[in-house]
């Protein structure tokens, strides 16, 4: 896999230029593959691993990385990227899902017919509305003010494309519902965790403050008590 091809390195172009993958592969966006680990995408990205956001250690080690166009400024695209941010979402070290905003100045004017079109070029033809509800394509987490234009995929993968509702911006997910699905339940039990956890933690913090504080009292005392001169 040639690193021009990726994102960070050369950009691909418009979306328009979009040239179809392998026999309509859900599991892709660009070079990035469902499954893939943290280590394959921020090499493929030139992000850090270090950048990695932690979400949870357990039960599940969940994390996030973020590329934003810009990170390669000596690589100057041939053409403009439209493309303004990926954020890439691991479940145990899996790409779980790639959530792509377009920038809203290099997709200004395309409604959302001419979106759904050049999606499609690489995605083939969308689901039919009555297709979508019957085909178990999961909604992501955080859809928020968005209202979703076309989708794609089957029951293993799923690509949707979405437009906001209070800017003219687009937005992109693709994702595994099944490591989706993992996810979701590995963050309930997290967060159940925490709140467990809570009360211990805080008396920890409060005792470890405390603490500091005194051995910062005493190494005053003894500092001040020899240079004192009354």
């Amino acid at each position: 896999m040639k690193p021009a091809r990726t994102l960070g390195i050369v950009a691909v172009g418009l979306i328009v230029s979009m040239h179809p993958l392998h026999g309509q592969d859900w599991s892709r966006y660009r070079d990035f593959q469902l499954g893939s680990d943290l280590r394959t995408v921020a090499a493929l990205t030139r992000v850090a691993t270090s950048q990695a956001k932690t979400i949870h250690l357990r039960p599940a080690l969940m994390q996030e990385l973020q590329w934003r166009r810009g990170y390669s400024v000596s690589d100057a695209p041939a053409q403009p990227e439209p493309v303004q941010q990926i954020v890439f979402s691991f479940y145990n070290d899996q790409l779980t899902r790639l959530v792509v905003d377009y920038d809203h100045d290099r997709t200004a004017g395309m409604t959302d017919a001419d979106m759904v079109e050049a999606i499609s070029a690489t995605y083939g033809p969308p689901l039919l509305p009555a297709v979508q509800r019957t085909q178990g394509v999961v909604s992501p987490r955080d859809e928020g003010s968005a209202t979703s234009i076309g989708r794609w995929g089957d029951a293993d993968y799923a690509v949707v494309l979405y437009r906001s509702v209070y800017a003219s911006g687009f937005r992109m997910i693709v994702s595994s519902p099944r490591l989706e699905g993992l996810a979701r339940t590995a963050d309930a039990q997290a967060t159940r965790l925490d709140k467990g956890e809570a009360p211990q933690r805080e008396l920890a913090r409060q005792q470890k403050e405390a603490e500091d504080k005194r051995v910062s009292q005493d190494k005053a005392r003894v500092a001040n008590k020899g240079a004192f001169r009354p």
